[in-house]
């Protein structure tokens, strides 16, 4: 009878170890999984490559850039109806609508100089909802769905002006009234104010947008702390670019910017551009980017 109990016992807690190891090892996963968080390579150019490129290039990079504008200094866009084609190779997608430079913001619509801030202000208004309802209706369009992440492209640095933030505000509301997230690209890099003081324009951004939700893409090509032309298959994660809230890093620029990149580890094509390694034609020069998601522009699960 002893004997019998003694097996008995010994069943049962065999029983209960075998219960709490299947309890455990998932909580045990996770914890892994979020300790172990890993970071995406992608591109971007201003010109679509062209569908031969794209298995190429598919075997470096996770995302691509995609705009829904004309990118600055061009008239088209040749990016549009291309979405299928990129997700059917297992791309994800950075979406991009080309910003308002300063300068555009700041001109006077009316000879008259009175109250000029606050028609400046009403302007910027008017032009960032006209804004973020041609981005929204060009994602539909595209078939991108909703809660989708829609970058403004904004290529100037530094400190912004008040009527840019002005914009900003207004663009990131009505692009959420119409069911998309806002994100901006800009500058990650600090600028000089003068007198040893600099600014970095995300952290402008960061500081005028007031509780907005917005997702940063930050541009930070200098060396260190940028690899260079490199293509990692650990790429630095997004905070190394000194953002610690960006969730996108482009840290290599095609042409590259000499003043910034003449101390990286990684060189440049000759050209000064920068290739995907399997681009041995070297024929679609490119932007090279990190990111915490294989789909940055993703919609929200």
């Amino acid at each position: 009878m002893n004997q019998l109990r003694a097996i008995g016992l010994t069943f049962v807690l065999l029983c209960i170890g075998v219960f709490l190891l299947f309890q455990t090892r998932p909580l045990h996963a996770r914890r892994v999984a979020r300790a172990s968080g890993r970071s995406y390579l992608g591109f971007d150019r201003n010109i679509y490559p062209g569908d031969d490129a794209l298995p190429i290039l598919r075997k470096t990079f996770s995302f691509a850039g995609y705009w829904l504008s004309p990118p600055p200094g061009e008239k088209t866009n040749t990016w549009l109806g291309k979405r299928e084609l990129l997700r059917s190779q297992g791309f994800g997608f950075l979406l991009l609508f080309r910003g308002p430079q300063i300068s555009e913001l700041q001109k006077t619509w009316s000879e008259s100089r009175f109250n000029r801030a606050d028609r400046l202000q009403a302007q910027a208004e008017k032009r960032a909802t006209s804004d973020a309802s041609l981005a929204a209706a060009a994602a539909k369009k595209e078939g991108f769905p909703p809660h989708t992440v829609i970058f403004l492209d904004i290529e100037e640095g530094g400190r912004l002006p008040v009527v840019y933030h002005v914009y900003l505000r207004a663009w990131a509301d009505q692009l959420v009234g119409a069911g998309y997230r806002p994100g901006v690209y800009c500058s990650g890099m600090p600028i000089s104010e003068g007198r040893g003081a600099t600014i970095i324009t995300a952290d402008d951004i960061r500081n005028n947008i007031g509780s907005r939700d917005l997702i940063y893409w930050v541009y930070n090509d200098a060396c260190p702390p940028s690899p260079g032309c490199a293509f990692p298959q650990d790429p630095l994660a997004p905070s190394k670019s000194g953002n610690s809230h960006a969730a996108v890093w482009q840290f290599a620029q095609s042409p590259r910017r000499r003043e910034f990149t003449a101390h990286c580890p990684a060189k440049y094509a000759p050209d000064g551009n920068c290739y995907a390694p399997d681009d041995n034609a070297r024929k679609w020069f490119l932007d090279v980017n990190t990111a915490t998601s294989p789909d940055p522009s993703g919609a929200a699960k």
